[in-house]
């Protein structure tokens, strides 16, 4: 009977000292896996924004210089050339083609819009400002998604737009990003975000963030 009871409180006692050991190391894992969670979300937004900034600052210099791809050397905007005349000047479709052509190659549109480039370019790659960052390329993808206006199937011309679809294209998918980095702060990782956000003058206005 001594034995007997020894036995069961021995097992009693191993048996709580288990479960308390489980019960404690549950939440320690929780928490290990949502703050891998958030940190690998920060790290591919921050990447998002960073490509996306490339790809403004890319159009830039490539228009400001002509690089040789989509401006051809010697027909940068330093050499005189005009970084709206090629794209605006032949617009052949939607509701706004004769309001584009009498935009292109304007000095007031030309320095909009490399200002827009350069100004969203600066932005995104350094984390700062990204809400305005969202609503200026919010604003130039729109007016380029009408430019080439998607809806139509074919040209004022007669001739086959060769639109592969009639809403959806890359100016609206690049708007949709912008207006993503912006709410989930993406310049806080690998940027100068959180910097940007305790200066004086940005604490007191909450659209510069």
């Amino acid at each position: 009977m001594a034995v007997h009871e020894h036995s069961h409180r021995a097992a009693g006692l191993h048996l709580p000292s288990f479960r308390r050991n489980r019960t404690a190391s549950a939440p320690e894992s929780a928490v290990s896996a949502r703050s891998d969670t958030h940190t690998a979300r920060a790290y591919v937004l921050a990447s998002a924004r960073l490509a996306m900034g490339f790809v403004f600052l890319w159009a830039f210099l490539d228009k400001t210089f002509g690089l040789g791809y989509a401006t051809q050397a010697g027909k940068g905007w330093i050499d005189g050339g005009s970084p709206t005349e090629g794209f605006l000047g032949h617009v052949a479709v939607g509701p706004m083609e004769s309001t584009f052509h009498a935009w292109a190659g304007a000095a007031w549109a030309d320095w909009l819009f490399m200002l827009g480039l350069l100004g969203i370019g600066v932005a995104l790659t350094a984390g700062v400002a990204l809400r305005l960052a969202a609503v200026a390329g919010t604003v130039m993808m729109a007016l380029m998604w009408v430019a080439e206006w998607p809806p139509a199937r074919h040209l004022s011309d007669g001739s086959p737009s060769m639109s592969t679809n009639p809403f959806v294209d890359y100016h609206l998918v690049y708007a949709v990003v912008l207006v993503v980095l912006a709410a989930f702060s993406a310049g806080d990782t690998l940027g100068l975000g959180r910097l940007w956000a305790r200066l004086p003058f940005v604490r007191g206005n909450g659209w510069l963030r």
